[in-house]
């Protein structure tokens, strides 16, 4: 694949050759789908982030502009508004407690939108958007933002599920473009935050850096401010910098020091630096807080890095628990369950979970997902061509490249792996607290041999 084109100048003066980092950082990727982005105020929970993906900073919070939204719907039930802020509030909810129960509570209120306005509603289409874009039904996510954008042409919501659904779907030039115009139409902390990821994907961390940078300005909430901050210390550890990560986490915990990304971000650095009691506890607190699968394959690998097996297998335990809750509700296999199956539990299921998740959403971070459990269950050739997939854009992933070193080395190539082995560890040296020393290991070998 050639490189995609730039974004139009309008974002950037001039740029290096394209390269990219995912913004999942850790197994998968962190999707940017919309939480309660670019709606009118009457139709949104106060306090609700305008960052896509965006959290609000204590559950209490999130639990309260749900309850004053329902108040006034009890006295306004005609209010279409209200019910599409409504579902969008719980789509919200739903992403911070990792409870798919809420999704269906999001679909009966933007249903009840739509049945009351049934045309041009624009606030309950972006939110049946975000909803499909949370369930990871991106087809669906991509009709939806469709039918917003021409009820509202000019609508900065509609262009961000627009985007976000491109960019799952592998159509990074829609996507891209679709970026572009969200943030013409409003430069705002939402656009910025979509902006950078659109530089990280495409490998350039210093100019995904800059926006990010701006996004966190341009923050109007403090739910705005600590999601930028969780990417400007993601984008910190991708680059090797844990040090500036822990700086990044801290200031953002500062403000809301129950903010799971912030947290997550933090145990990661803190492992990067050895202080692995310190990564212990953080990822305890955001597990606590949403039980995420991220967080619970991140801990139950860092435990099983340590030697401490029970520990690491209870925490893969609820990962699998949490997976079958998922698949049960129709959702999509995302990679975190993938690359948890293909290391440490059935890389045929693996397998089985990957193939449909690459045709419905056939994301880099999918691809990778899916290059290693093929690799895993040994068809390294259609691996490989997975593994090149994911790296299309030029990704900087240390994992990726790891992933791709490790196929190329079962398929003979060992200069090939090597370069990979070495690219994963100049990115981040510290990327996996059990690949990451497996990639040093293999790389000796190849060079003892040599």
């Amino acid at each position: 694949m050639s490189d995609p084109p730039a974004l139009p100048s309008r974002l950037h003066s001039r740029h290096p050759r394209l390269r990219s980092a995912v913004i999942a950082v850790a197994a998968g990727a962190t999707l940017f789908v919309v939480g309660a982005i670019g709606l009118a105020p009457t139709s949104a929970p106060s306090g609700a982030s305008s960052v896509p993906g965006g959290r609000s900073g204590a559950g209490t919070t999130a639990e309260g502009g749900i309850e004053a939204l329902r108040e006034r719907l009890r006295r306004l039930p005609e209010d279409h508004d209200g019910w599409a802020g409504l579902g969008m509030a719980y789509v919200q909810q739903a992403r911070t407690t990792a409870d798919p129960a809420t999704y269906a509570k999001a679909e009966q209120a933007l249903r009840k939108s739509m049945a009351l306005q049934s045309g041009g509603n624009y606030p309950a289409q972006v939110g049946m958007g975000a909803l499909a874009a949370a369930r990871h039904q991106f087809t669906a996510a991509l009709e939806w933002g469709t039918k917003a954008a021409a009820t509202n042409p000019h609508g900065v919501a509609a262009q961000g599920v627009l985007a976000d659904a491109y960019t799952q779907l592998g159509q990074y030039q829609a996507a891209f473009t679709a970026v572009q115009r969200m943030t013409d139409l409003r430069p705002d902390s939402a656009s910025l935050a979509r902006a950078s990821y659109t530089w990280e994907l495409r490998g350039d961390p210093r100019q995904a850096r800059s926006l990010m940078e701006r996004a966190l300005t341009a923050a109007a909430t403090p739910a705005d401010a600590a999601f930028a901050q969780a990417h400007l210390a993601i984008l910190a550890l991708e680059s090797g910098d844990a040090a500036g990560a822990l700086g990044e986490a801290e200031k953002g915990l500062k403000v809301l020091p129950q903010e799971a990304p912030l947290l997550e971000a933090r145990a990661r650095a803190h492992t990067a630096l050895g202080d692995t009691r310190q990564a212990i506890a953080d990822y305890t607190r955001a597990i606590a807080i949403a039980p995420l699968p991220q967080y619970l394959l991140g801990l139950g690998e860092l435990q099983q890095s340590l030697g401490h097996t029970g520990k690491a297998r209870a925490q893969f335990r609820l990962l699998a628990a949490q997976q079958q809750l998922l698949e049960a509700g129709g959702a999509v296999p995302d990679t975190d369950a993938i690359l948890y199956e293909a290391d440490h539990g059935s890389p045929d299921r693996a397998l089985a979970l990957a193939r449909p998740a690459v045709r419905s959403r056939p994301f880099l971070a999918v691809q990778d997902a899916y290059a290693w459990a093929l690799h895993r269950t040994g068809n390294d050739t259609d691996a490989l061509e997975a593994a090149d997939k994911a790296l299309a854009l030029g990704t900087r992933s240390a994992l990726f490249h790891y992933h791709r070193a490790m196929i190329r080395q079962s398929l003979g190539d060992t200069k090939a792996a090597r370069q990979d082995l070495t690219r994963a560890l100049a990115i981040d040296p510290h990327f996996h607290p059990l690949h990451a020393p497996d990639a040093r290991a293999a790389l000796e070998r190849i060079d003892h041999t040599r």
